[in-house]
């Protein structure tokens, strides 16, 4: 009895060593349902191949994602891959959460990316790449055809023939006159105030029109937000929420093609799409957004796969990466769900962006005019500042005002960290 007992205690510690000896990668994660049962998928499969290591999801509310990140920060419990959106990027890069992904990641990986996800990964300061992902984001003008031939609107085969602002706001006007046109256009304002949506889409509005959040070389709001081309910009905004033109808050996201199609026009990202075509098939047109200045600019930056610097395992998590990125189902369910493409052949895997397809003006707009968020340290206060002006000019605030103290609260930031160093040494 004695030696069987010997025997079961010897046995179980072998287990024991045995699992503690396979390697444990933690993945923090977002997404809806569909893309965490995805992850999961694809993490099994990892495993199967590699079965000396174990990949733990830690799944965090998209809504919630940046409080429960702090809070791993807080408590030291960093994951050794985490899923971050683009824009935060060199926040995380500058705070030393982030490392160098580049010598972690497959080279065929790394060779079949566009250059709007390259630029979405990669920290100014060092022109260093930390992130990567199998997808991207744009922002289209969406068309109902049966309104616009109504008015006899020009249509747009591609970027370098976008409406321009005069163009724009002639056929706003038109279609606020056509029957059965409640709103001419939804600007997606139902997503709130508070939410990334209203830096990630109406910030190119902006630089179509000559001006930017901050200026990119000097790094000061002041002088650039609240130019002259900015505050023109903002009013032109401000005149189409003011004319009754725009969708509000309180009417929701999918005015364009719920029933009876209240609005004629929709400014929305590409995951749009699906959603509209199934529900008014070949009414649905996509073009390019306009031209609201001297150049035509289009949002970019998605949530993307960075590995942490707390990573004891760093080569198995750019293993993990690279495994995913290349997965064929995982690549199966990103394409079925419309996913913006952010590797070349990913790509041409997905015949909604490829040429002649109903999305192959987004994915055109990926290489002309995609203009990323600023890629500063301080882009929190940024972002955050930049939605409060808008809030407020929507409302029919001043303009001038408004974007003057969003300028001048982003200069107080930068100035109160010093300018955020080493970031502004090496600009």
């Amino acid at each position: 009895m004695g030696k069987r007992l010997l025997s079961l205690l010897m046995a179980s510690a072998a287990l024991g060593g045995f699992a503690e000896a396979k390697t444990v990668i933690h993945v923090m994660h977002q997404g809806d349902p569909g893309w965490v049962a995805t992850y999961g998928d694809v993490a099994k499969r990892f495993e199967a191949a590699n079965p000396d290591v174990d990949i733990e999801l830690i799944y965090a509310p998209h809504d919630a994602y940046n409080e429960k990140f702090s809070a791993a920060v807080m408590a030291k419990q960093l994951p050794d891959i985490m899923e971050l959106d683009a824009p935060f990027l060199a926040n995380y890069v500058w705070s030393g959460y982030l490392q160098p992904i580049k010598p972690l990641i497959d080279q065929d990986v790394l060779d079949d990316m566009t250059e709007s996800n390259i630029a979405q990964g990669t920290y100014p300061a060092d022109k260093d790449l930390y992130a990567v992902g199998l997808t991207d984001s744009s922002v289209v003008l969406y068309g109902n055809r049966k309104y616009l031939d109504a008015i006899g609107a020009r249509i747009p085969k591609g970027v370098d023939d976008a409406w321009t602002r005069e163009e724009f706001e002639g056929y706003l006007e038109k279609l606020s006159k056509l029957d059965g046109v409640k709103w001419p256009i939804d600007t997606f304002r139902g997503y709130g105030i508070k939410t990334e949506w209203i830096t990630y889409a109406y910030g190119p509005i902006l630089q179509s029109a000559g001006c930017d959040l901050i200026d990119r070389e000097t790094w000061k709001s002041v002088g650039t937000l609240d130019s002259d081309a900015c505050v023109e910009a903002m009013t032109m905004m401000q005149t189409w929420v003011k004319n009754g033109w725009v969708v509000p808050q309180s009417s929701g996201t999918n005015q364009f093609f719920a029933e009876g199609h209240p609005a004629a026009l929709a400014m929305g990202g590409h995951w749009f799409y699906a959603e509209a075509a199934a529900s008014m098939k070949d009414d649905v047109v996509v073009m390019p957004l306009p031209k609201f200045g001297p150049q035509g600019a289009s949002p970019n930056g998605t949530w993307i796969w960075g590995i942490t610097t707390a990573s004891e395992n760093p080569e198995v998590a750019g293993k993990f990466i690279s495994f995913m990125l290349k997965d064929k189902q995982f690549r199966d369910y990103a394409r079925d769900d419309s996913a913006y493409p952010g590797l070349k052949s990913f790509a041409a895997d997905s015949p909604l962006y490829d040429t002649g397809g109903p999305m192959a003006v987004a994915f055109e707009q990926a290489s002309k005019t995609a203009v990323a968020r600023p890629p500063h340290p301080a882009y929190p206060i940024i972002t955050s500042a930049f939605m409060g002006a808008v809030d407020e000019i929507f409302n029919g605030g001043d303009v001038k005002a408004a974007l003057s103290a969003a300028a001048e609260k982003i200069d107080e930031d930068i100035e109160d960290n010093d300018g955020y160093p080493p970031f502004d040494e090496q600009q």
